[in-house]
């Protein structure tokens, strides 16, 4: 049965900032390529998402932006309500908010904040949601975001994230990647990720045909030599696995911009996902695989 429902939307998550005029050039570059949301992370050592996504908005038209995604443990609810909402109204409403625990413990112990149990840092994402989305939906708060409801993207992989995110989000993260104790990541396998998936569209009951599902690709290469790329991002990696084992880890796309579109469409039709997300370096590279999904988009009805 195919999960599809929605159309594609394509983020990039843009990680440095140089000068301004710079900064609004590279945004308008994202948009005439026809991605739909700009979003900046928050780790330390980049640039603070918030005054890097006002000035995005500031210099284009139809771009969405938002932060992908914010550690819950580096902000105040009340403060984060303040800068949502304010950049909603700088860009005419068009943020979308996006929170996780946060994962990387030197970036706790460099900002000075306790690196909590993993129980205890998915508390305090839920107390986060809850306080800021009630700020935001507050008719007496000021300041007032443009939009009655400011999506709100979660992401994670483990069980309480995703039920969280299933019961409570706009759109569900998927990061594809286990962390481990001290943050770093572990790509799953493409039955690990189908397990995930199917976990968080049952905790989303009658709320999955309306959650938007996405994920973040971390290799995006367009190429006629799958196999040849792979074996050397195997070697680079030192991973112990086969290239066609690499090349179906769900987090990775290599392969002409056909063969790409096409995984992708098959994406779709059996998890639901439909937003789809890769870094910056890859920008033009994904430009063509976007070209041919809007096509496979006008000739369908949705």
């Amino acid at each position: 049965m195919s999960l599809a429902s929605r159309a594609f939307r394509f983020g990039v998550n843009m990680l440095a900032v140089d000068s301004g005029a710079s900064w609004q050039r590279r945004a308008q570059h994202v948009e005439e390529l026809g991605f739909d949301v700009l979003l900046v992370p928050d780790h330390l050592g980049i640039p603070s998402p918030w005054p890097a996504l006002a000035t995005a908005a500031a210099a284009t038209e139809r771009l969405r932006v938002g932060p992908f995604v914010l550690n819950a443990a580096f902000t105040n609810p009340t403060l984060l309500a303040r800068d949502v909402a304010t950049v909603d109204q700088l860009s005419h409403g068009r943020v979308e908010l996006g929170l996780g625990t946060g994962y990387v413990k030197e970036e706790f112990e460099s900002a000075g904040i306790e690196f909590l149990p993993a129980g205890r840092r998915v508390d305090h994402l839920g107390d986060t949601v809850a306080r800021t989305m009630s700020l935001l939906t507050d008719p007496d708060h000021t300041p007032r975001p443009v939009q009655e409801r400011v999506p709100l993207l979660l992401g994670g992989n483990g069980d309480r994230v995703l039920r969280m995110a299933a019961e409570h989000a706009d759109i569900v993260g998927f990061t594809a990647a286990r962390t481990g104790r001290d943050g770093d990541l572990e790509p799953l396998s493409a039955d690990d990720f189908a397990e995930r998936v199917a976990f968080a569209r049952a905790a989303a009951g009658d709320r999955a045909g309306t959650i938007e599902w996405n994920l973040l690709m971390q290799i995006v290469v367009v190429t006629d030599d799958a196999t040849g790329v792979a074996e050397e991002n195997i070697e680079k990696w030192e991973l112990s696995m086969s290239p066609q084992e690499f090349l179906d880890l769900p987090s990775i796309l290599i392969g002409t911009a056909a063969d790409i579109a096409d995984r992708l469409v098959e994406l779709r039709e059996t998890t639901g996902i439909s937003y789809l997300t890769v870094l910056e370096p890859v920008l033009e590279q994904f430009a063509p695989v976007i070209e041919l999904l809007r096509g496979v988009d006008a000739r369908a009805e949705w």
